[in-house]
C-alpha cells in the first residue's frame, strides 16, 4: 500500500473524473492512475486481435500483454509492449466496446492486480474509475463520486471527440452513454456504484475549479486527520 494517501474517483463517463484527477494529481504531485484507459486499452488489444465476443481470448490477451502508464504535460500515455496506443483507444470502435470488455470478470481481477501493483510503486496515489472506491480501494482515504446530467455528459464527452478532429454527432455519443451507464451498472462483477462513505459532487452546473476545490478540501481534511503535510502547487 502507499504510505501516503489513496483519493479514489469514481463516477460514469462524461462526469469529468479524468480532468479532476489529473488537477488533483498535478497540485499535489501524486501519481494519477487511469484505470479507464486500461480498459480501454484491453479493448483495442481484442479489437486488434479480432478477439470481441470472445471472453478466454480476451483474457488471455490482458494476460500477456504489457500495459505502462505514464503521465506528462501532454496527458496520459498508454503504452502496449512499449508501444504508444494512447490515440488509438480513443477511437469511436473503442469507445463502442469496452464497457462488453470491462465486463468480463477475469480481465477485471488482472487490472484491478496491476492498479494496485502500481499504488505501491508511489507514495501518493488519484486513481479514477468506477469501482475504486468500492473494490480497488475500499479503503482509500479519501473517495469522490462524480455525477452530472446525461445532456451535460454528452455534450462534454462530443465536445472532446471534435477536439481531437472526429465528427460525431451529439445524440449518438449520448445514446452511447446510456448504453454504457446501464451496462456499467448492471454488471454483476464491479459494478458502477457509489461507495457508502463517498462524497457525491454533481459536476452539472460547476465550474472545473469549483470542483477541484471541493476535492481538494476533503483531501486536506484527511491530510490532516492522518498529519500528512501537503505541498499543493498553486499554478
Amino acid at each position: 500500500m502507499s504510505k501516503g494517501l489513496i483519493i479514489a474517483i469514481d463516477g460514469p463517463a462524461g462526469s469529468g473524473k479524468s480532468t479532476s484527477a489529473k488537477l488533483i494529481a498535478k497540485k499535489l504531485g501524486f501519481l494519477y492512475i487511469d484505470t479507464g484507459a486500461m480498459y480501454r486499452a484491453v479493448t483495442y488489444i481484442a479489437l486488434e486481435n479480432e478477439a470481441i465476443g470472445n471472453e478466454k481470448k480476451i483474457v488471455e490477451l490482458a494476460r500477456i500483454s504489457k500495459l505502462e502508464l505514464r503521465f506528462d504535460e501532454s496527458g496520459i500515455i498508454i503504452l502496449l509492449n512499449g508501444r504508444d496506443i494512447s490515440k488509438e483507444i480513443r477511437s469511436d470502435q473503442v469507445n463502442r466496446h469496452v464497457s462488453d470488455v470491462s465486463r468480463i470478470s477475469d480481465v477485471r481481477k488482472l487490472l484491478v492486480e496491476k492498479q494496485r501493483e502500481m499504488s505501491r510503486k508511489d507514495q501518493g496515489v488519484v486513481m479514477e474509475g468506477r469501482d475504486i472506491g468500492t473494490v480497488v480501494f475500499p479503503d482509500a482515504d479519501v473517495k469522490i463520486f462524480l455525477t452530472a446530467s446525461l445532456d451535460t455528459r454528452a455534450i462534454r464527452r462530443t465536445k472532446e471527440y471534435i477536439d481531437n478532429g472526429s465528427e460525431v454527432v451529439v445524440d449518438d455519443i449520448k445514446n452511447n452513454l446510456s448504453s454504457r451507464d446501464k451496462i456499467d451498472s448492471s454488471r454483476t462483477d464491479s459494478p458502477l456504484t457509489k461507495a457508502p462513505d463517498a462524497v457525491v459532487i454533481d459536476t452539472t452546473k460547476i465550474t472545473i475549479d469549483e470542483q477541484i476545490n471541493l476535492i481538494l478540501d476533503k483531501v486536506k481534511e484527511k491530510a490532516k486527520q492522518k498529519n500528512i503535510n501537503l505541498d499543493i502547487k498553486t499554478e
